[in-house]
């Protein structure tokens, strides 16, 4: 497994990121029990979670299962570069008006409490706002994210969601304050959706925050599967909704990765593990064997002209190549 640097710090994450999104929902604690074993044996150590996860009236059942996981102990805790999130509601009525979404001084360090129950541990790596919050003021919420890693609770702060102006914003209150900031931004990022290329990505390489690609497959749009999807499948009713334009992306890209002897899902992951300002993808393995198969794109090494015929397939914010952004 390939490392790399989480933004601008010292700390090195592996190429891909083991997110835990299904785990409770459409996994069970036994399988992702054993998904986690083998990230592990096979060199990811960098972790992605968040407090909602777990499915509607269970949120919190994901960080459970991690923590039961860490509980058996044999170094997996200590092995582990842990991320979780706040913002979300947790249908706790304990939270009262604050049950909403959004973040405050209040929140953050409720919620973190709350989430280290859960995870079985006394800290996270990195600590990722979900969302932007639009009401609380940047004093706030830095003056509560710094006594957080004064205390050791947390070590690193990130954000997801966030628009290339409120990484720069958040970054510019943070630099006043003498505090390092955000080092990650958590984006949706994929062969099918560019925009990022146009604010996002040029922002964080700017301000040294690393950026986690989440849906690296377009909501399973990359999966290969789109285009015979099998019955009763997630997939099918998708597929019975693809435009023409959407069809002949999908094939052109299916035959391509034909031609490489890959895998549509690797080679999707693999063209966003060549882009310098690419932290680490998030993979989200319902099975062991989507694991298998995904641990599979770090090997993979896609030439200029492969890259070329991407973007001719998937053309960036305009139809221009990355090349014509300032990365």
């Amino acid at each position: 497994m390939d490392y790399t640097y989480l933004g601008r710090t010292g700390l090195k994450v592996s190429r891909l990121c083991l997110g835990t999104m299904n785990f409770g929902s459409y996994t069970s604690e036994e399988e992702a029990f054993a998904i986690m074993d083998r990230a592990l044996d096979a060199g990811i150590n960098f972790f992605d979670t968040a407090n909602v996860y777990g499915g509607k009236g269970q949120r919190g059942r994901t960080e459970e299962i991690i923590g039961r996981w860490f509980a058996q102990g044999g170094g997996r805790r200590e092995k582990v570069v842990l991320a979780t999130k706040v913002y979300g509601g947790m249908e706790d009525e304990t939270d009262g008006p604050n049950q909403n979404r959004g973040l405050s001084a209040y929140k953050i360090r409720r919620h973190l409490e709350d989430s280290l129950k859960r995870l079985q541990t006394d800290h996270v790596e990195l600590y990722q706002m979900h969302h932007i919050e639009r009401h609380a003021p940047w004093e706030e919420i830095w003056g509560v994210f710094e006594s957080l890693v004064d205390q050791g609770k947390t070590y690193y702060i990130g954000s997801s969601n966030f628009a290339g102006y409120h990484l720069a914003l958040a970054q510019a209150a943070a630099e006043k304050r003498h505090f390092l900031g955000l080092v990650s931004e958590q984006h949706k990022y994929n062969l099918l959706c560019r925009l990022p290329e146009l604010e996002v990505l040029p922002a964080s390489k700017d301000l040294g925050i690393g950026v986690i690609p989440w849906s690296p497959l377009g909501g399973g749009m990359l999966s290969g599967k789109m285009l015979d999807p099998e019955p009763g499948s997630r997939s099918e009713q998708r597929a019975a909704e693809l435009s023409d334009e959407e069809r002949s992306q999908l094939e052109a890209y299916s035959k391509l990765c034909k031609d490489l002897g890959e895998t549509e899902p690797n080679v999707a992951l693999a063209w966003l593990l060549a882009n310098p300002v690419v932290t680490a993808p998030i993979i989200g393995p319902r099975t062991m064997d989507q694991l298998e198969q995904a641990l599979k794109a770090v090997e993979i090494d896609l030439s200029e002209d492969v890259m070329q015929k991407l973007d001719d397939i998937f053309p960036g914010p305009g139809g221009r190549a990355p090349e014509a952004y300032a990365w």
